[in-house]
């Protein structure tokens, strides 16, 4: 472990406990207005908005605001600050751009069978659905304004999508899982942002990384490594002086056992500086040494390229940084220190003067400058924060923030208050991190961590929480640690109910209240498996089809039986590597539903793939399946069957 370890207070988790049940008592957000049940997500049909990305037109005069669960686009006036009118989009909306004329829009929106939204601006409607890949996102359009680059996410591929012609043309593969995009100035270089890390996981060095593409051969020329942790790659802005680009993601703490919080012991959140020249990047975290600043997501540079602002999309709060006193910060750790990173000093940021401000409304996740003011989307309370970035003339006085509502108020239902506290760092000791910094999304972050509901020393693959509650136990071992610390509950009462309780303790450690649990749950429960990127017109290929027999006789329905593949109980499968080896440790038969998604795999990370799941490597004694007489193409149709589920 690097010199970051030594900028930490030791503690033990006892003591955390008792001093988070006084953060609790002083919770700042305690809203607790219940409505009738709705939907996944709590969305159209509760009527709420969730602003998700932004884009303003060239006069700044007017913000064009993607509204997720709303499944439209609304027209936001800057000089009255209201809605002026709305473009229904009729699916669930994910980006917005702004062609270089300003005459059309171009939204993501949907899932499996995405689409890529024209609008004619003029007329406030929309005049075309170009079909591109599953789950698209980030729309970038090239200079010459002929281009649309759509991060197709789970087709893990950039779609090109020929204005003119009105289709895509060409999908370009990437890593894992990409989010974001920019285009530079001279349109040679397109820089993506990949969500989480790809392959196995390795105890050495795990991190996602940054694809850069050229435009010409639409071919990925080079690959930018992150810092080892890295992972949750939320969005990369390229500054207007086409100098550097600014990502943000954060650093799991994996290499240390979660008996701690304090001073990014498991978790810090960072925004990265790359230099596109030199195609390098260095991290910095925005936490501060008592005070995390979880889950950094929008970033926004000023038409100057001096000042960037970050949201912290779950501590409610944007950074306002002065980039040219940070990147002489940044010169001179390289010219002192001889090294090109500061991903572990909480300090940094300090000593420059960077501006935290709390923001008025809940999720930031969307955001643009302009001007001297930050317009910040806040996903949950359907509202702007207009920020005064200036800088103030005394230090010491706070940056004004005015809110701005998008629409009706409207009380939270117990589901989307769910959503919410799933994705609120404030329930932590400290502010770290939320439940969805180790699940996005509900699924999982692909690092592997040392939880101490089986003991320390065994770290375990993070798991996804899709169906966790009809599937007990929720715990790769099923067993659990209860309030009454250390008792540890096994089997049933291991349930997805009681880890949430569990997690919220010993995780994030703090105490909370049986009905923020019970609202957890429920938006967990709403949480619907995406369809699988492997079908076929949404049915099994061929080869899945063979694979399905393959399953049978191969015995792996006996265990991953049923609609949920799984038959809730634990069985040694000789695939546990360590202390679990070792002790001969039982495994939960794990729902193979929307595995494709949960890479790496096994209870370690240690197979990148399912092929390498069946492989002899990972299976040599057949007790994980009796893979070891199956030919290539039984593996691969097998592979190709359990991808599909």
């Amino acid at each position: 472990m690097d010199d970051f370890a030594t900028n930490r207070l030791p503690r033990v988790a006892g003591l955390l406990i008792l001093a988070a049940i006084a953060v609790a008592a002083a919770d700042p957000f305690r809203a607790r207005t219940t409505e009738a049940k709705d939907g996944p997500g709590g969305g159209k049909a509760a009527g709420y908005l969730s602003p998700i990305a932004m884009v303003a037109n060239k006069t700044q005069k007017t913000i064009y605001i993607a509204q997720a669960t709303a499944g439209r686009v609304d027209v936001f006036d800057v000089a009255t600050c209201k809605v002026t009118s709305s473009i229904d989009i009729g699916m669930t909306v994910s980006g917005v751009a702004i062609s270089p004329d300003g005459a059309k829009l171009y939204v993501t929106a949907g899932g499996a069978k995405g689409k890529l939204f024209v609008i004619d601006i003029k007329n406030r409607r929309v005049t075309a659905r170009i079909p591109v890949g599953h789950t698209p996102i980030s729309p970038v359009i090239s200079p010459d304004g002929k281009t649309v680059y759509v991060c197709n996410q789970f087709s893990n591929a950039i779609g090109v999508v020929d204005v003119t012609a009105g289709k895509q043309t060409a999908s370009i593969p990437v890593i894992r899982q990409p989010v974001s995009a920019d285009i530079s100035k001279d349109r040679k270089t397109l820089i993506v942002a990949n969500h989480l890390p790809a392959g196995a996981f390795r105890t050495s060095f795990t991190a996602a990384e940054v694809s850069v593409i050229d435009t010409a051969s639409r071919k990925i020329v080079s690959t930018i490594k992150l810092h080892d942790g890295s992972t949750n790659l939320r969005q990369v802005r390229i500054s207007p002086d086409g100098k550097y680009a600014a990502l943000t993601h954060r650093i799991g703490r994996y290499q240390l056992p979660r008996t701690q919080i304090e001073r990014g012991w498991a978790n810090t959140n960072m925004i990265g500086v790359i230099d596109i020249a030199n195609r390098t990047i260095n991290s910095i975290p925005l936490d501060d040494i008592d005070h995390g600043a979880a889950n950094p997501w929008a970033i926004a540079w000023s038409a100057d390229s001096k000042t960037l602002c970050v949201s912290h999309a779950d501590t409610h709060e944007i950074s306002v940084i002065n980039m040219p006193s940070v990147l002489a910060g940044l010169a001179r750790i390289a010219s002192e220190k001889k090294v090109n990173w500061v991903p572990n000093d909480l300090s940094f940021f300090r000593k420059l003067g960077r501006r935290r401000v709390r923001l008025a409304g809940v999720g930031p996740r969307s955001m643009v400058i302009m001007g001297s003011k930050a317009y910040v989307g806040e996903y949950f309370t359907d509202s702007l924060s207009v920020v005064d970035i200036s800088p103030p003339a005394n230090p010491k006085n706070k940056p004004k923030v005015r809110s701005v509502a998008l629409g009706p108020k409207r009380g939270m239902t117990t589901l989307r208050r769910g959503e919410m506290l799933f994705n609120d760092a404030r329930m932590c000791f400290q502010n770290w991190l939320s439940c969805a910094s180790c699940h996005p999304g509900g699924r999982t972050d692909g690092l592997n961590w040392d939880l101490m509901n089986d003991g320390l020393g065994n770290p375990k693959s993070g798991k996804s929480l899709v169906w966790a509650h009809k599937t007990p136990p929720s715990m790769i071992t099923g067993r659990i640690m209860s309030r009454e610390q250390p008792t540890i509950r096994t089997g049933v009462d291991a349930n997805a109910k009681a880890t949430v309780r569990s997690h919220i303790q010993f995780v994030q450690f703090a105490v909370r209240e049986e009905e923020d649990v019970v609202a957890i749950c429920e938006y967990l429960e709403s949480i619907k498996p995406a369809p699988s990127p492997v079908l076929v017109g949404g049915k099994l290929s061929p080869a899945a089809l063979r694979g399905r027999k393959v399953f049978k006789t191969a015995g792996c329905a006996s265990c991953h039986s049923g609609a949920l593949f799984t038959d809730q109980k634990k069985h040694f499968v000789g695939t546990a590597i360590g202390l679990d080896a070792k002790n001969r440790t039982e495994y939960d038969t794990p729902t193979l539903v929307e595995v494709w998604r949960t890479a790496p795999y096994l209870s370690q990370g240690q197979a990148a793939t399912i092929l390498d799941v069946l492989s002899k490597e990972h299976n040599p004694n057949d007790h994980h399946g009796k893979t070891s007489n199956l030919s290539k193409q039984e593996l691969a149709d097998l592979a190709e069957y359990v991808m599909s589920l």
